[in-house]
This record gives structure tokens, sequence and C-alpha cells, in this order.
């Protein structure tokens, strides 16, 4: 599976952005997919996950109620959707996929979100 994460930039306090990871070469539906980020020095932290089932979704404490994971399964798409930004949410965003919750594991490049004070 090859994962490709779209939609960074950079956005002031507050506002949003929509991330994207466009799939390919697997079965989308079969995998689990999740959004994570990381800033120099620190390790990469699970931000948002949805299921392969698409039923289930979780998320860090620190972007409840202003992130949101979705899927589109005919575009092979996940999504994160980003309000009310900020700086602390500055970092490098990571698609990942996992084949149900144990098999295999893929990554895409990153992508950088910087939100300015």
């Amino acid at each position: 599976v090859h994962l490709v994460e779209s939609g960074g930039g950079l956005v002031q306090t507050g506002g949003s952005l929509r991330l994207s990871c466009q799939a390919s070469g697997g079965t989308f539906s079969s995998y689990t997919m999740s959004w994570f980020r990381q800033t120099p020095g620190k390790e990469r932290e699970l931000v948002a996950t949805m299921s392969w089932t698409g039923l289930n979704t979780d998320y860090v404490d620190s972007v409840k109620g202003r992130f949101t994971i979705s899927r589109d399964i005919a575009k092979m798409t996940v999504f994160l959707e980003m309000n009310s930004l900020k700086p602390e949410d500055t970092a490098v965003y990571f698609c990942y996929a996992r084949l149900y919750n144990t098999g295999p594991e893929y990554w895409g490049q990153g992508t950088q979100v910087t939100v300015s004070s």
C-alpha cells in the first residue's frame, strides 16, 4: 500500500486545514487508518484513528472536539479535518495504514502543518 498525504501548510491560530491521504495498491476498506504527528525531538504521537470497519474512531485528548477523521472508500482517501488550530498542533502529520488490526503497516511521507500564533 502506498500512502500520499497532502493538505498541510501554514495557518493562523484558530484556523482550519483538511489533510488528505490517498492510498493505492490495497483493499482500502480492509485497513485501519490513522493520523500521527511528530515534532523534532519527540516521539510520533497517534492523533486519530478509524477502524477498518469505519464504525469506530478515536482521538488523542488534545484534539477531541477539534479534529475529525473520515474516509471515502471509493476514492481510497482518508481525511483529517482540523479546526480551531493551535500553535501546539504544529507538526509533521503522517498517514498510517494497517491491514485490519494486526497486519502489515504502512506510512506516508508526511505533510507539514504549521500554526502561527
